[in-house]
């Protein structure tokens, strides 16, 4: 039987916890059990178009970060209240997707703690019907890396304002996520925990478990290349924004002035095509707007500038340009 790396990683930053991952699926040879917490984020799964699944006002006004995982699947939370976990296991190839082989393990370690929890069809695991955990899997050669959420004490109103988009307002063919009705894990708990010592009863479950376990450090020199991966990809707007599959917005402007139809096609997060018309501001602004904008990134800082610097947009055409590219987010 292989043995079994135990990491008890510390480290919050989302976009340094997810270059882990990746580090550990592609660099090494040994199965990982490792548990970790992030910062405030949402994290959009490897196929989803990021600005559609994200409440973007929001994230912005409350500091939230953005991370693309490297697995598929849904869209999901992360804060101080909720708990990561990562498989990284050998396996054969084709047998190596298998969502119940590792819920049902952390299925057995919360019912354990006399916690009613479950999973159901979609790999989630729920407590009477409200999702604890999502979970979603990546296949690296014979290697799979199977991770999911915890929510244990979770701040949930926030969890639900920051995957609230506009509806109607994106359109693409991109992987959707599927809202579910959430709960924390703490309030179903007999003996209450806190989160640090929930975390360290599960991974002693996981130690336990396993005769051929062992907990596992990872070495400074690895850590530097983690943090440039993290640099170069996990942090990077192109990772984040740029990778989401080609999408259009569909959004207007209205006053007692006139309207303002937008119409935009963004490819790799770049605007490919520009059709804004309508009768509120100038026509000629208007066109000078759909030339500049083709070939910008779908990002709000490069289009507030363009609206300022070069196109001149001011307020005295009845909206700020902050109002404007709002609408395009």
């Amino acid at each position: 039987m292989e043995k079994l790396l135990c990491i008890n990683n510390l480290q919050t930053d989302p976009y340094l916890n997810l270059a882990m991952e990746e580090f550990l699926v592609k660099n090494y040879a040994e199965n990982i059990f490792m548990l970790w917490q992030s910062q405030d984020c949402v994290v959009v799964g490897k196929h989803q178009n990021t600005i559609a699944e994200i409440n973007f006002p929001f994230i912005e006004n409350h500091h939230i970060k953005v991370a693309r995982r490297l697995s598929g699947g849904g869209t999901v939370y992360h804060d101080a209240g909720n708990l990561n976990f990562t498989f990284i296991i050998n396996g054969s190839e084709g047998k190596l997707v298998d969502f119940g082989k590792y819920t049902s393990q952390i299925v057995e370690f919360l019912n354990n703690l006399e916690v009613p929890a479950r999973s159901n069809a979609r790999h989630d695991i729920t407590i009477n019907g409200f999702k604890i955990s999502g979970n979603a899997e990546h296949i690296f050669k014979k290697r799979v890396l199977h991770h999911g959420t915890l929510l244990f004490n979770s701040d949930l109103e926030r969890l639900n304002n920051s995957i609230n988009p506009s509806s109607g307002k994106y359109i693409d063919k991109a992987v959707q996520s599927v809202r579910s009705k959430v709960c924390n894990i703490h309030p179903y708990l007999k003996k209450k925990l806190t989160i640090s010592e929930f975390k360290e009863a599960l991974m002693e479950y996981f130690m336990q478990k396993s005769p051929f376990s062992l907990p596992y450090i990872i070495c400074k020199e690895e850590m530097e290349l983690i943090k440039k991966l993290r640099d170069e990809k996990y942090a990077s707007w192109e990772w984040i924004f740029g990778y989401s599959p080609k999408y259009e917005i569909h959004s207007q402007i209205n006053s007692h002035m006139g309207n303002l139809q937008i119409h935009l096609s963004i490819r790799k997060g770049i605007v490919s095509e520009s059709n804004i018309h309508g009768n509120l501001i100038d026509s000629n602004l208007i066109n000078k707007i759909n030339t500049e904008l083709i070939g910008l990134k779908h990002k709000k800082d490069i289009i507030l500038n363009l609206l300022k610097i070069k196109v001149q947009l001011s307020e005295k055409e009845g909206f700020s340009p902050e109002e404007f590219v709002n609408h395009l987010f």
